[in-house]
């Protein structure tokens, strides 16, 4: 992400509702559980009825199947965003297998089918641009949802992706305690079409450099959990298990394949692996200890101003009041924009955080394997 204001004050991370569950007992089950978190089917569906004062269609365009998010939280919650702003208007919504091919077929659906906005979640920035471009063509506004597309997109919503990168690492240099000088550890970016993954990498490097090695750096296709497993089996046979003080993971799905591929090598005790997303499943791995933190990202407030903002556009009207921060994509250095707020999860604060915003209840995180992990927490008496 590329932006020129701050992420707003208060602690707005409380207003979470959603929920998202990786169990394994061996390395194939886990990494089967990763991929099915994802699925979901490729064909839309409605949100209201079309024929209503003031409705219209509004297509919603996600990247992929396989991260868990899209399916169990952005989609259903833009859909009742929409609904609720614009009884009369319709969400057609597709996934597009991160295959880019795939999303610029859906675009052009859309709009054939008479989409008057589009919320667009890119497989790949610069690949889409001219798909972009041929929305403006077709007098279709484009809403960049969670990474930033190329070309004229009127708006964006999303998050400060650098500043979430210099959580990551600062989490992890404090989890490495006395190896974060000096101390080696294993960078699993995500995909490398992503413009979310340069950013990023970008932010971790700015707090990492000068205070351990980076010695493997991997990026990680599709954003997919078990190419990350791969990645990481492969940094434990060059490296050795005794060599990684920890592990810089993007995201939670990453760090899910990360954990698997680390136990699997019988590596003892676990280095500090990061994430994102506050997935259930990643949530958990930080209740047991397998996983040292996560970045709490409010998926309600994102897909909330998405929805505001493409209703608005769809309505002709101006985004002065929605969009408070303006963002740049190397076409158009004013994209009126809203970036949510961030929050680091431990376990030593999931009570305070996760579970104090709603997002999750003690109940689904506390499964009976986790009893003394929960306890230990605070989480349970």
């Amino acid at each position: 992400m590329r932006g020129r204001s701050g992420l707003g004050g208060g602690a707005p991370w409380t207003r979470g509702r959603t929920a998202r569950a990786l169990t394994a007992t061996t390395a194939a089950a886990s990494l089967a559980a990763l991929t099915a978190c994802g699925a979901a089917g490729e064909a839309g569906g409605g949100a209201g009825d079309a024929s209503g004062e003031g409705g219209f269609t509004i297509g919603l365009l996600l990247p992929d199947v396989h991260t868990a998010r899209w399916a169990t939280a952005d989609k259903p919650l833009i859909q009742a965003k929409v609904k609720e702003l614009c009884p009369g208007c319709t969400l057609l919504h597709a996934y597009a297998s991160a295959d880019v091919a795939t999303q610029q077929q859906q675009i052009e659906s859309m709009i054939a089918k008479g989409a008057k906005v589009l919320i667009l979640d890119p497989v790949d920035d610069k690949a889409l641009r001219s798909s972009v471009a041929r929305a403006r063509d077709a007098n279709v506004p484009v809403v960049s949802y969670d990474r930033l597309a190329d070309g004229p997109v009127s708006a964006y919503s999303s998050y400060d992706s650098e500043e979430i990168g210099r959580i990551q690492a600062q989490e992890l240099l404090k989890a490495m305690g006395p190896k974060a000088r000096g101390g080696e550890i294993v960078m699993m970016n995500g995909d490398p079409t992503d413009p979310n993954t340069r950013d990023l990498r970008k932010g971790a490097l700015s707090v990492l450099e000068g205070k351990v090695k980076i010695a493997k750096s991997y990026y990680t296709g599709g954003w997919i959990p078990e190419n990350a497993f791969r990645n990481m089996s492969a940094a434990i046979a060059e490296l050795g298990p005794d060599r990684i003080d920890g592990v810089l993971s993007a995201n939670d799905g990453l760090a899910g394949g990360i954990v698997t591929a680390l136990k699997a090598a019988g590596v003892k005790p676990l280095p500090p692996v990061t994430g994102q997303d506050a997935d259930l499943s990643a949530v958990r791995r930080v209740v047991k200890g397998e996983q040292y933190m996560t970045v709490y990202k409010s998926f309600e407030a994102e897909a909330e101003a998405a929805a505001r903002m493409a209703v608005a556009l769809g309505r002709g009207e101006k985004l002065d009041d929605i969009a408070k921060d303006r963002v740049s994509n190397g076409t158009n250095d004013d994209i009126p924009a809203v970036l949510g707020p961030l929050v680091a999860v431990t376990a030593a604060n999931v009570k305070d955080t996760v579970v104090k915003s709603g997002l999750y209840s003690v109940g689904q995180i506390c499964t009976p394997a986790l009893e003394a992990a929960c306890r230990k927490a605070g989480l349970t008496g």
